[in-house]
């Protein structure tokens, strides 16, 4: 594979320049695809089904993270390898891991379908749906499960396309869905009056358009990569290094389903014992979730932007680029944290009224109150988070997959769900609350520390003509 005028950018075009092209498009790319369950929500919350319907919606979201993990594993582990590979001048490797990756993608799919159709009932119960919820979410998850496979091999797809050059193509596509599924949404569940039906089928349907564009560019537009049915076969021994790289985005998406799984089932318990209920704290939790990951997207798509500006210097030794990318990349997270910080502690109502005024339970005062007090103590320190969330795919982007998942997990697992559980033991249900901050404080220090510790270590780094040649991209360590 010659190197094109593109890749070759990569390499020497102004970084600012370079940042705005690839990250916009990216970044815009993840809100929509967020929109995808965000949309749904706030129909389903201004219309009859209300307060219930953002309940239902809210536990079936876990569910959908779970699909999303596999896929933005092998799709962004797939990415990161492509643009390793582009740097090294690799030509074989990369498509012999995109085409195991697609293949792997499918069947993972088809396995989850088979494994949740059967036991709809319990894992939406154990994920926090009450008896006055559970219809209303098994009716929406039957449907949107039928298309797992649609929905994951799109979010795989789009991760390369977005590593090959092309994030406004990226962006088309995911916009093309969310728009068909905006449009649907009021038809369906106003107008044919089908409910969460309604909303399930308008999400489905956008998956399909999303899904056929991207499905166009991997046989037609590709740039840096060419893609033969002979690669679909799987090669597991080349696949194993994009799936390293890809492993942080796995149990990044991971560590959100047992935080809300956790979290759903805290909330359940003290809500019951608290003049809340169960289903206020669930309810506004859930609304939480669709505003936190609208934040993260923008932070995400800032860094996986950047990832084939990183990639491509990483493999060419051009490390004093890579530093330099990397600040701004941070001062951009920065920067979107604060913002959104203010927002939410100046004035969280505003945000939460956009799903929808509660209508079916006894106490609407008591939904405004918790959902003021969760946007201002849960996400009182987003700012952090955005932080150890964008150095998780930074160290994912230059190789280094265990430092990767260390920023990862320590703030999610190692100390958030220890304290969802502890902290309402002492002060109720809204002790869960405190439990994100004080998580955040600890693990921004550890991320502080790797990263400092990883760019001290590599004040330069051989160039490709000093490395020994490989036939693949060999997975950079710890």
């Amino acid at each position: 594979m010659e190197e094109t005028q593109q890749n070759s950018f990569l390499g020497e075009g102004k970084l600012g320049k370079l940042m705005l092209k690839f990250s916009i498009p990216c970044i815009l790319s993840l809100l929509v695809s967020a929109l995808y369950n965000i949309v749904d929500q706030i129909f389903v919350g201004n219309s009859e089904l209300s307060t219930l319907g953002n309940a239902a919606t809210g536990v079936v979201f876990p569910i959908f993270i779970i699909a999303q993990a596999f896929a933005w594993c092998f799709g962004d582990g797939c990415a990161a390898h492509l643009n390793i590979c582009q740097g090294k001048k690799d030509a074989a490797s990369a498509p012999r891991s995109i085409g195991t990756g697609i293949t792997v993608t499918l069947c993972t799919s088809l396995l989850l379908l088979a494994l949740f159709y059967p036991l709809a009932k319990p894992v939406l119960t154990l994920f926090g749906a009450s008896a006055n919820s559970i219809g209303y979410a098994t009716e929406y998850f039957n449907i949107v499960l039928a298309f797992f496979p649609v929905f994951m091999l799109m979010n795989m797809m789009n991760a390369v396309i977005r590593a090959d050059g092309s994030p406004a193509w990226s962006m088309a596509s995911m916009l093309a869905g969310a728009v068909t599924n905006i449009a649907l949404d009021p038809a369906f569940i106003y107008g044919a009056k089908w409910g969460m039906a309604g909303a399930a089928w308008a999400t489905a349907i956008g998956q399909c358009l999303s899904f056929l564009i991207s499905l166009f560019y991997f046989i037609r537009r590709t740039k840096t990569f060419k893609l033969k049915w002979k690669n679909l076969i799987p090669n597991f021994k080349v696949f194993a290094n994009a799936l390293k790289l890809g492993a942080s985005s796995f149990i990044t998406q991971m560590s959100i389903v047992l935080i809300s799984l956790v979290c759903n089932i805290m909330l359940a318990k003290y809500g019951a014992q608290s003049h809340y209920g169960a289903d206020i704290p669930i309810a506004v939790i859930g609304i939480e979730s669709k505003v936190f990951t609208v934040v993260i997207n923008i932070v995400v798509g800032i860094v996986l932007g950047c990832q084939p500006i990183l990639g491509y210097n990483l493999g060419a030794g051009n490390f004093d680029r890579v530093k330099k990318l990397y600040r701004n990349i941070l001062l951009s997270t920065i920067g979107v944290g604060l913002t959104f910080t203010v927002l939410f502690e100046a004035a969280p109502r505003a945000v939460v009224s956009i799903f929808g005024t509660p209508k079916n339970i006894p106490n609407p005062d008591d939904y405004w109150l918790f959902a003021e007090k969760t946007f201002r103590i849960f996400l009182s320190l987003l700012t952090f988070t955005c932080i150890i969330k964008m150095s998780s795919i930074f160290f994912q982007s230059v190789g280094r997959p265990v430092r990767a998942v260390i920023s990862s997990l320590v703030r999610d697992i190692v100390l958030f769900i220890p304290l969802v559980c502890i902290f309402p033991i002492f002060w109720g249900v809204e002790g869960i609350l405190y439990a994100a901050p004080a998580a955040d404080v600890a693990a921004f220090l550890l991320t502080l520390i790797l990263t400092i510790t990883y760019f001290k270590g590599k004040r330069s780094i051989p160039t490709p003509a000093q490395e020994e040649p490989a036939s693949s991209c060999p997975d950079r360590t710890f």
